[in-house]
């Protein structure tokens, strides 16, 4: 599994073919494609979530700082997705019953950067908002990957445990950084 540069090679499960092609022969319908396509392009490089959250900011001036970091955070979970799929070096689905059904900026899969931005967002915006975000948003993205055909199950999964860590980790900074 490692290369000989050091990073690692993780093929696909034949289950998570499988369920990529669950997903699409259940979801892949044009209206649902075009929702999906239009998720992944506001969720491209983290940009939706961070203007998102610079409006926010400009919006909560009484909070301002505290947009600030979660947008700050958004951006490093994003960062960190990227430094993950440099060393796993995952390609993505490439199977003649999987459909890809979007461009992507890399050909690599693990973890998906779409799934760790919303995840982090969801998680820091969510607490800002008091608003329980994490249902609404990460599920739909989660499953917009694997509709669109560029994310095995276990992309997204790790990319929104990864969101996940880097929100708690930048909430409990703030915090500490708050006293």
């Amino acid at each position: 599994m490692f290369e000989p540069d050091g990073t690692i090679e993780v093929p696909p499960a034949v289950a998570e073919v499988r369920v990529l092609e669950a997903v699409q022969g259940a979801l892949a319908r044009p209206p649902v494609v075009r929702v999906a396509r239009g998720m992944s392009l506001f969720g491209e490089h983290a940009a939706g979530w961070l203007v998102l959250g610079a409006i926010g900011a400009l919006v909560d001036r009484r909070r301002r700082r505290d947009w600030l970091t979660a947008t700050a955070a958004v951006a490093l979970a994003h960062g960190a997705s990227i430094g993950v799929k440099r060393v796993v070096r995952r390609p993505r689905p490439e199977h003649p019953r999987v459909q890809v059904l979007v461009g992507t900026p890399s050909r690599l899969s693990f973890p998906s950067a779409h799934a760790t931005s919303t995840t982090a967002a969801a998680v820091l915006f969510g607490a800002l908002l008091r608003k329980p975000l994490v249902v609404a948003l990460v599920p739909p993205m989660a499953v917009s990957r694997m509709v669109l055909g560029v994310h095995y199950p276990t992309d997204v999964l790790a990319g929104s445990a990864l969101g996940a860590a880097v929100a708690v980790i930048a909430r409990r900074v703030a915090r500490k950084g708050n006293r």
